[in-house]
């Protein structure tokens, strides 16, 4: 029998019981032993409930009970879950988390302790939910050198862009009706402003680099900005919006960055709808494949850290090689990343003023009075900051068309 222990019993921690216990059998038998939650971590109480007869408030009882061998850590944030996370691994416990901040921040020294301690730390489902993608990156795709991922990776921002787009409604309508429905937070700020994608792009990039990606480095842009206006130019070219968590690897320096993109519909992501993620990768050999699922919710991600529970068990006594030295990789500056952009200008300005500043561009009508909009050609980030200077620019947003 292998002993686990649960730090929170919030929405994913109920999830792994509930996971582990309707599926106890076929988990088992994937174990090659049997599974028991010993213990469950809360500070509060949860009278009725079965699983107020393993509940403990202090820690200590599971740091120090030699019998358990796995702790789950899905409480989230920063504290206490790093210094629990840290002492179970050092006390020979492997830890399995869905905790993306907790990752991002330390993930390669965690890993390092794990290695020494000749246990594991798993962390599947702090990217994409359920969707099988941290496991793949360390595994199975192995042989490529990859030259870009990018994924929808916030199911919160794509059901509000989806929402916008299908029905016209505003950012503010859309945002009330996902926190009614759950989709997202009382204090949406970690989805809406592409907090909450750029540690998981993070996370995948330090992977892909073997080295340290510092989320704070990243070019971060949310979606609050995107109007009905946007909506209308994307329809006219034919694609979409979908906030984007994007790194690109080219002549060995990396570009990372979460930004809202317009995508056509001959790029993989463009049907990825509602609250689904979906994660694209390019290798040099394998060329595109791409990941998609259910990037968040409560059984879901509750799937990917038994996942990680069954694996832990199938490696005990064993450390599963990741690469991801704690040395910090340095972006590529950022001005220098190379898109097309979509610039919506006020009326006022002229064509003439337009080509003097862009050279020639592809205007797109939308129907839109008193104002302008057209696609540059490709050009570096720094090279349109200081372009747009001479116009009165209302927005720009990237493209991939």
């Amino acid at each position: 029998m292998i002993n686990i222990a649960v730090l929170g019993y919030g929405t994913v921690g109920s999830g792994v019981v509930e996971v582990i216990k309707t599926n106890q059998s076929n988990v088992n038998k994937r174990a090659g032993k049997e599974i028991n939650v010993k213990y469950v971590l809360d500070l509060r109480d949860f009278p009725g409930d079965p699983v107020q007869d393993i509940l403990v408030h202090d820690y200590n009882i599971i740091l120090n009970d030699p019998e358990v061998d796995i702790v789950v850590e899905v409480m989230g944030g920063l504290n206490p879950a790093y210094q629990f996370t840290k002492s179970a691994l050092e006390a020979g416990k492997t830890v399995a988390s869905s905790n993306k901040e907790l990752v991002a921040s330390h993930g390669a020294e965690l890993l390092k302790i794990a290695k020494e301690h000749n246990v594991n730390y798993l962390f599947e489902a702090s990217v994409g939910g359920g969707i099988p993608i941290i496991r793949p990156l360390n595994q199975s795709l192995t042989a490529d050198e990859f030259t870009e991922i990018t994924g929808i990776l916030n199911g919160t921002t794509n059901y509000i862009l989806t929402k916008m787009f299908d029905e016209g409604s505003d950012f503010d309508t859309v945002l009330k009706r996902a926190q009614e429905k759950g989709y997202a937070e009382r204090n949406p700020e970690a989805d809406v402003e592409g907090y909450d994608a750029c540690r998981k792009i993070a996370i995948l990039t330090s992977l892909v680099c073997g080295k340290q990606v510092d989320f704070e480095d990243i070019y971060t842009e949310g979606i609050t900005k995107i109007t009905g206006a946007e909506i209308k130019y994307a329809k006219a070219l034919g694609g979409t919006i979908k906030l984007l968590g994007k790194s690109i690897f080219k002549d060995g320096t990396v570009y990372s960055m979460v930004s809202p993109f317009i995508i056509g519909d001959e790029h993989p992501l463009f049907n990825v709808s509602g609250v689904f993620n979906g994660i694209f990768i390019n290798g040099n050999m394998l060329g595109d494949t791409m990941f998609y699922g259910k990037g968040a919710g409560k059984l879901p991600t509750a799937s990917a850290v038994v996942s990680d529970v069954v694996d832990a068990v199938k490696h005990q006594g064993t450390n599963i090689m990741t690469i991801w030295e704690e040395e910090k990789v340095t972006l590529g500056d950022f001005n220098n990343f190379e898109c097309r952009y979509l610039v919506r200008v006020k009326d006022t300005n002229t064509e003439e003023a337009i080509k003097a500043a862009f050279g020639d561009v592809d205007y797109v009508d939308a129907g839109i009075d008193g104002e302008k909009a057209f696609l540059t050609n490709v050009i570096s980030e720094g090279s349109f900051n200081e372009k747009a200077k001479t116009l009165d620019v209302i927005y720009r947003l990237r493209t991939t068309l």
